[in-house]
Parts: C-alpha cells; sequence; structure tokens
C-alpha cells in the first residue's frame, strides 16, 4: 500500500470531529509531509516505537499507539490467565501525549481483562523498570522518547526480566501488532473507569520509596567518609528526574546543593535546553550559569526520562569540563572496584559489563582488580540482558554501562538509570573532596594508572525517507570500500556484526582495529534518525590520544560524507 492509499484510508475513516482528521486536512496539499506521515508503518522493533507526534501511520498517535497496545495485549493472551492476571505496568514522561498515550495503553489493557498497574504522575524509566520485577507482572509499557527533541515521542516495552524486550519477544510483539486491523480490532475501556472498578491500579507513594532505597542500599561510603557540603548543581531538563533526585540528595545528606530552578519542573517543550539530550554540552548552559555563582564543584544532569545521566567537573583551572559517558563510566568503574576493594566487599568472581562501542580502558581497569569485563551489543536490553547468564556462571554482577552516558549499578534495576549514576557520582565526588582531590584529578590519575585514551563519538543526523536511504548507502559504501589505512594507520582487522561474531548476536555495525591501538566503530542508531561513531586512540600522553583520535576522526568523516 503506497502513502497516499494509506491517506485516503485514514481520511475516510477518521470522523471529522477527531483530531487526527483535522490533521490530515491541513496536509492534504504538501506531497512531502504525507509521504513522510505515510510512507511506513511506525516499526516496533526491540526498542518499541519511537517517532515524531502527528498524524500517520508512521507518527505516534492514538491510533498507532493503540494498535502496538493491542497486539502486545494479543501477545500476552497468547500465554494464557496466568500471563493476564500477574498484568503490565505503566509509566510515562512529560512529553506532548505522553499521559494520554498512557492512559490510552491502560484502557486497552484492562479491556482485554489484563491487569494494569499505572503511577500517578510521570516517573522515571528505571522506576518502571525496578517495578516490572517488584510487582511481578509479565510486561511493562513506559510512553517516553527518552531524550529526543520535543517533536517526538516513543513507547517502551518491556518483559518480565525488567529488560526492555528481547529481539524474540519483540518479533512475537510485532505479529500479533501486525495482525491488528486499527479500525476494528482495538478494545479499550475508559481509563478512570478501570480505575474505580479495580482493573487499574494506581500505584501509592510507597513504591516510589521502595525504589529509593534500592537506589541508596548501592552507597559504598557512608557519611563520615564523605564531605556532604560539596556544592553541587543538578537539572532534570524539564524531566522526571526532579523530585527522585532532590529526594535522594537529602536522603544521603548531601546539604549544600541546588536545582536549576528553570528546568526544575516538567516542560514538554524543554523551553530553556531546546534538544534535552545532557550527552550535549549545551544542555549544561543554564547549569553552568548557576554553577558559577554557587562555586559548584560539579553539574549534574538526566535526560526527560532519567534513565541518562551526564556531568560537567571543574578542571585546575577552575573551568567546567563536559564529559563523555565513558569518562564518567571511567569514574564510576573506579569508584566501584576501589570501594568495593577496600570496603573487602570485592567478590572473588566479580563481572562488570559494557557495550561493543564503549572504550576499552574500563576493560584494562577491570582486568586490574581481577573482574572480568563482559561486552554485548548496544542497549540495555542486552547489557542488564546479560545478568541472568552471570548468575547462571557464579559470577557477581558489580556494573554495566555504555559510552552514551548510560549507567547500571544495580541488578534490581534492569536499565540504564540516571538517579543511581547520580548518587553515586555525587558520593564519589563528595569522598574524594574529603581527602582533598576532585574528580579532575581521580579522572588524571585513571589515565596515568591505565593508560592515555582519547575518546569521540560524532554522529550525522539525516532525518526522514531521504536520511534513512543516505544511511544505509553510508554503510553499504564503507562494508564495500573497507580503508586500508587510516590517517597513514594500517587498519590490521574489522569485525561486521551484521550476522553476529563469536556470542555476539546480529546487528548493523562494524568495528575497525589500527596498528597503533586506535579503533573505531560504526552503525546507525536503532532508536534515532542518525549514524554514529566511536573513536578511541591509546597513547603515551592525553595530549598525543586526542591528536591521534583528530586525526582518524576526520579521515573517516570525510570518508563516509562523500557518500550523497
Amino acid at each position: 500500500m503506497d502513502f497516499t492509499t494509506r491517506y485516503q484510508e485514514w481520511m475516510d475513516n477518521l470522523s471529522d470531529e477527531d483530531d487526527l482528521k483535522k490533521l490530515l486536512i491541513a496536509m492534504k496539499d504538501d506531497e512531502k509531509e504525507k509521504e513522510e506521515s505515510f510512507y511506513q508503518e511506525l516499526s516496533f522493533g526491540t526498542a518499541g516505537l519511537r517517532g515524531k507526534v502527528g498524524a500517520g501511520t508512521n507518527r505516534m498517535n492514538m491510533l498507532t499507539v493503540g494498535k502496538a497496545t493491542q497486539g502486545i495485549a494479543d501477545y500476552i493472551a497468547s500465554f494464557g490467565q496466568e500471563a493476564k492476571d500477574r498484568g503490565v505496568v505503566i509509566a510515562h514522561d512529560p512529553r506532548h501525549f505522553s499521559k494520554e498515550f498512557s492512559e490510552l495503553a491502560a484502557g486497552i489493557f484492562a479491556e482485554n481483562g489484563i491487569k494494569v498497574y499505572t503511577f500517578p504522575s510521570l516517573r522515571p524509566t528505571p522506576e518502571l523498570a525496578f517495578m516490572i520485577r517488584r510487582l511481578n507482572t509479565i510486561s511493562g509499557i513506559n510512553i517516553t522518547a527518552s531524550h529526543n527533541p520535543k517533536e517526538y515521542n516513543g513507547y517502551k516495552a518491556y518483559w518480565e526480566d525488567g529488560c526492555q524486550v528481547s529481539s524474540d519477544v519483540a518479533n512475537g510483539m510485532t505479529e500479533k501488532i501486525n495482525a491488528v486491523n486499527i479500525w476494528k480490532d482495538i478494545k479499550k475501556s475508559d481509563y478512570n473507569k478501570g480505575i474505580t472498578k479495580g482493573t487499574i491500579t494506581v500505584l501509592g507513594q510507597e513504591y516510589d520509596r521502595e525504589y529509593l532505597d534500592k537506589v541508596e542500599e548501592l552507597s559504598i561510603h557512608e557519611k563520615d567518609e564523605l564531605d556532604l557540603s560539596i556544592p553541587l548543581v543538578y537539572t532534570p531538563l524539564n524531566g522526571c528526574g526532579s523530585i527522585p533526585f532532590r529526594q535522594m540528595l537529602k536522603d544521603r545528606g548531601f546539604s549544600n546543593w541546588k536545582i536549576v530552578p528553570e528546568q526544575e519542573n516538567p516542560d514538554p517543550d524543554f523551553t530553556t535546553v531546546g534538544y534535552p539530550n545532557p550527552e550535549d554540552p549545551k544542555a549544561f548552559k543554564l547549569s553552568e550559569k548557576y554553577g558559577r555563582e554557587f562555586g559548584a564543584e560539579l553539574l549534574m544532569a538526566t535526560d526527560p526520562d532519567s534513565d541518562r545521566f551526564a556531568i560537567e567537573i571543574r578542571d585546575d583551572n577552575g573551568n567546567y569540563i563536559p564529559l563523555n559517558g565513558n569518562q564518567t563510566g571511567y569514574l564510576l568503574v573506579n569508584y566501584i572496584l576501589e570501594g568495593r576493594k577496600s570496603a573487602g566487599t570485592l567478590p572473588t568472581k566479580g563481572a562488570m559489563v559494557k557495550s561493543i562501542v564503549t572504550s576499552t580502558l574500563s576493560t584494562i581497569m577491570a582486568k586490574a582488580y581481577g573482574i572480568e569485563m563482559f561486552e554485548t551489543l548496544t542497549g540495555f536490553k542486552n547489557i542488564c540482558g546479560k545478568i541472568p547468564y552471570l548468575h547462571e556462571n557464579g559470577y557477581t554482577y558489580l556494573f554495566g554501562y555504555e559510552e552514551s552516558v548510560g549507567y547500571a549499578a544495580c541488578e534490581d534495576i534492569r536499565d540504564k538509570d540516571g538517579i543511581s549514576a547520580g548518587m553515586l557520582v555525587a558520593e564519589a565526588a563528595a569522598y574524594y573532596r574529603k581527602q582533598g582531590k576532585t574528580l579532575w584529578d581521580v579522572l588524571q590519575e585513571i589515565y596515568a594508572k591505565y593508560g592515555y585514551f582519547a575518546e569521540d563519538e560524532p554522529n550525522l543526523i539525516l532525518e526522514g525517507i531521504s536520511g534513512a536511504q543516505r544511511i544505509g548507502r553510508m554503510m553499504k559504501f564503507i562494508r564495500e570500500n573497507t580503508p586500508e589505512t587510516v590517517a597513514g594507520v594500517k587498519v590490521s582487522k574489522v569485525i561486521d556484526y551484521i550476522n553476529g561474531y563469536e556470542d555476539i548476536p546480529p546487528q548493523n555495525a562494524l568495528r575497525f582495529f589500527l596498528d597503533n591501538g586506535s579503533w573505531f566503530a560504526i552503525r546507525p542508531s536503532g532508536t534515532e534518525p542518525k549514524i554514529k561513531f566511536y573513536f578511541y586512540s591509546n597513547q603515551d600522553s592525553r595530549e598525543k590520544a586526542l591528536e591521534v583520535n583528530k586525526a582518524i576522526k576526520e579521515d573517516i568523516m570525510s570518508y563516509i560524507k562523500k557518500v550523497e
């Protein structure tokens, strides 16, 4: 079915009073907009749905969300009455239509005879992940587009293990979703009536407390070992983190912190930040302003659904330096290993997990403590999905992370968690301050001890049909024209994950290793319209590593950009 046929089908079936019909009428003379909105079905992958909010099969709206939910309800029902009785827990972030989509999903599950748990208002993604295992539900749904721009929304699907759905589960759900006729098959009931009838249960504050207790159990050092007067600034970037992050700081005894007031409360337009991604240093503009006024040593940010976490720290000259996800990962790996060893709680068979595109410096650090570092594909369904394997083989899980500012320190919260990462980083800063050191000092010590690495993770944003097609051409080109040298250095090994590699399942990703110890990787994002690059170099000084990394990056980026 082509886009014009799909468009007309929606025009014919929607009532004139429906808001979606009004959007369709507004685009009737805009062929490009119609094509972008209807050229494909919004695909349900292993991350669920994600797309711009609007009318069309390729947009997030009440019909596409309804279709996905009905399909998942049918999938759950295929497991029998026990699965339906275990139910689903649903959360949402502050974005446009997040509340409406979450209530729609709750009403659909309830009408299909599936028990539903919801929250009274927005909650962080990691709390949703925790509640799946806590409540023993069969599944979980979070309405969120994470750190995407304000035009987007999304639909994250989880399974009973508390992780985002695996490929096998996603395939089963997709088959059911594809069989749903959006005009005939979606069963739904009123959200508020479901609460009254008892088919929908709204969780009380005691469950929020359980989540925070689980986070705070991760502490390594206690109050007398910490300088809790350390000045801190935090921003939730107008998202879900405001209440739980502040409560965590109070619970841990931090006494000298400030929240960015313009970004404290939910704002679906992210008015003062624009692109609400803490990976982007521009998201710290207001934090830096208040940090300078406040004399803060550490600036912290979580993204709108509070699963990602990033920081800026002060260097020797007092300037705020944004750390990439790898560098924050180094600090966390170091703090956890160092702290557990000094406390005598480092296991004899411990394990950490990182993604294939995350720096290998942390592998060197883990090995120095006798800890094994496992690699998985990107995404915390893979990183946290490794936990059962570790248990079965006698390992103790200590930490998992990936370079895109995602960290998982608690095996009972099987997704990246900005609240627990924030607690550990704030605690680390307070611990080292008590010793007369800053996080900047510690980072330099890590480089000096384990190797001077440089890290860079640029990406190209290519939206729409033409962007997706160009990304496809780029990946095809680099596979068919693998460079023999990069920046004058020989390529010694290439790993193509398209058909899997060793125990790593298939993914559209390539990894290149160079003779001088550098390596880089390329992969399309699975959740955003971008192609991502990862560059790493290890030299005898940080300055040399940065220089080598820059030359490799410039060579590869100019090589790939030739593909039109």
